[in-house]
């Protein structure tokens, strides 16, 4: 096989070794510090992120306590709206139904039909007749009642 050559190395000069290591110690420094600044960073953040929250929370429970009092106020106020419109719109279905019963009352009176009340105390009256009817039968011993008016139709 063949040899591999190599470069041929040049060894630095001995005040460019000399600064080169100087550089490489301000560069690790340099690096160093960065890396503690990183550090110190994010511990401060970390801290801050803490307190920050809190004081988010704080802020969030100020404002959730304003806003809860004014949607209070407007929930109460379209309450009473609504409860007006109700009470409007009861009071126009009462007249309502009170102006169709007196319509149909009037209609069923000229047809010449009777109340519910009328026909409630006919019925009572028919009830007290069939009693007397009844106690006529037993008292005239089981013979029928004459009725003067049917016997002549007969």
């Amino acid at each position: 096989m063949a040899d591999k050559k190599h470069p041929p190395q040049v060894e630095p000069a001995p005040e460019q070794s000399e600064e080169d290591s100087q550089m490489a110690g301000r560069i690790r420094e340099s690096a160093r510090q960065i890396w503690l600044a990183g550090l110190g960073a994010y511990t401060k953040a970390e801290g801050d992120a803490g307190r920050l929250f809190e004081r988010l929370v704080s802020e969030g429970e100020e404002i959730e306590s304003k806003t809860r009092g004014i949607v209070g106020r407007r929930v109460k106020a379209v309450e009473h709206r609504v409860e007006d419109v109700r009470d409007r719109a009861t009071g126009t279905w009462d007249r309502l139904e009170t102006l169709f019963d007196e319509r149909v009352s009037g209609a069923l009176r000229r047809l010449g039909i009777p109340h519910r009340e009328e026909m409630e105390a006919l019925q009572q009256r028919l009830a007290e007749v069939e009693r007397e009817l009844a106690e006529l039968r037993e008292t005239s011993g089981g013979s029928p009642v004459r009725n003067p008016g049917r016997d002549e139709e007969e």
